[in-house]
């Protein structure tokens, strides 16, 4: 698979060596790294506040009725407060992306909830890579090895299929997938089109599932039915995305991010021969 930027070269974010940047003290180019570290400081606030319990099957189907009544009141606004909470959650790190998706497909329907989830998914990726390659490429990839700078060029040649695969997986934690390709000094289109469209299969797919969350629901008790029939005590587990992350969908996008990788391979073989 190709990108517009394939046959450009990528380049790594400017190292700062003409003499404005020799002039420059070292202590402002340090100084750019603080919008990061700013991040990593709100986003580790927020998992050891908890947050990521509000963002539960449980706590959704405890008030759908009264979400289904936002959105019935006022659809436009409802999507653009969902779209702004998504954004928000991805520029911090929360891990709750799967769960966002679902509530977007449980609130406005498969087709505009997996629109409004990738949007979402993408914008605030985007600002993540942009900070992060902004504060963190220059700095890292001037004070780290050799080898380091030699994956990062093996990474640029290749940067769409690369993240175009780490965007398919659901095996990656997504802030890694932001920064990585930042540090690497991938280009923002490259990396912005491989997003969009590497997290599209899933969003449509989860954003689905949250559509019909009433079947799920159902699916759940039924098991939780089996279960006290089976004279088991522990039954009250409570529904969790694990009942909806299943091993064919796992397989369905691991299928996916091989066939994105296609490209890379083919490349390396003709190299040898």
């Amino acid at each position: 698979m190709s990108t517009p930027d394939t046959d450009d070269a990528e380049a790594p974010p400017a190292t700062g060596t003409g003499p404005e940047a020799v002039a420059r003290p070292p202590w402002r180019r340090w100084l750019r790294v603080l919008p990061l570290v700013a991040l990593v400081l709100v986003s580790v606030a927020l998992l050891a506040s908890g947050v990521t319990h509000w963002f539960s099957l449980e706590r959704l189907l405890a008030s759908r009725a009264w979400a289904l009544g936002v959105v019935e009141e006022d659809r436009l606004r409802a999507i653009l407060v969902t779209a702004l909470v998504y954004v928000g959650t991805v520029v911090v790190s929360v891990p709750v992306s799967v769960f966002m998706t679902m509530l977007c497909g449980f609130l406005f329907g498969t087709v505009t909830g997996a629109l409004v989830a990738i949007a979402s998914a993408t914008t605030g990726a985007v600002i993540v890579f942009s900070i992060g390659r902004t504060a963190a490429g220059e700095v890292l990839l001037r004070h780290t090895g050799a080898r380091l700078n030699r994956l990062a060029a093996g990474f640029r040649r290749d940067a769409f299929s690369y993240v175009l695969f780490l965007r398919l997986l659901p095996l990656f934690p997504f802030w890694m997938t932001n920064l990585g390709p930042a540090i690497f000094g991938v280009r923002l289109r490259t990396f912005a089109l491989a997003t969009l469209l590497g997290i599209s299969p899933g969003g449509f797919i989860y954003a689905a599932t949250g559509a019909r969350i009433e079947t799920v629901v159902a699916a759940h008790q039924e098991a939780r039915s089996a279960c006290l029939d089976a004279g088991d005590r522990d039954c009250d587990t409570a529904l969790s995305l694990r009942a909806v992350i299943t091993p064919e969908l796992v397989a369905t996008l691991l299928a996916l991010g091989v066939l994105a990788l296609a490209p890379v391979v083919v490349r390396k073989l003709r190299a040898r021969g």
